[in-house]
């Protein structure tokens, strides 16, 4: 899988320990504006830019988004059209953001969830499929949603 990955001032600590677990994987990292290690600020909604249009166009088949909360980035990248961003705070949310829900971009906490844990939570989010069944109809509804349609239009 191509894997596109950003974070702001805040996440900049965890951004090499993902680039490298993206690595070790044996998926490719997509390069994309990243804060950097070194800065002392930059604005969230532009990295969540870069990584949701790379999924959004495709260059990317999912991303990785860490700033201070995961808040904001979740809310910029869920902006772009194709994207379901789920923020994930543990094991079981980052099983079910993929397995019920499809999300094609993970949001994390550098603040508030631990170094360990991230890379935890981003190896189960890689490796969890997306069931299907009754939960495509659900992903096809907030498909209509976003396309300006009645979900409760949608059967399939």
């Amino acid at each position: 899988m191509k894997i596109a990955i950003s974070c702001d001032h805040r996440g900049a600590p965890v951004y090499p320990i993902l680039r490298k677990l993206v690595e070790e994987t044996g998926h490719e990292l997509v390069e994309v504006p990243t804060c950097g290690e070194t800065a002392t600020h930059c604005d969230y909604p532009d990295m969540a830019w870069g990584v949701a249009m790379a999924v959004s166009e495709g260059r990317a088949d999912r991303g990785v988004l860490i700033c201070g909360s995961g808040i904001g980035m979740c809310i910029a990248a869920n902006k772009v059209r194709g994207v379901r961003a789920a923020l994930v705070h543990d094991d079981i949310s980052a099983e079910m953001a993929r397995r019920h829900n499809d999300s094609n971009i993970v949001c994390l906490s550098a603040d508030l969830l631990g170094q360990p844990l991230i890379r935890k939570i981003v190896q189960i989010w890689l490796s969890t499929p997306f069931e299907g069944g009754r939960h495509t109809r659900r992903v096809n509804k907030i498909t209509a949603i976003e396309n300006g349609e009645d979900p409760t239009t949608v059967t399939e």
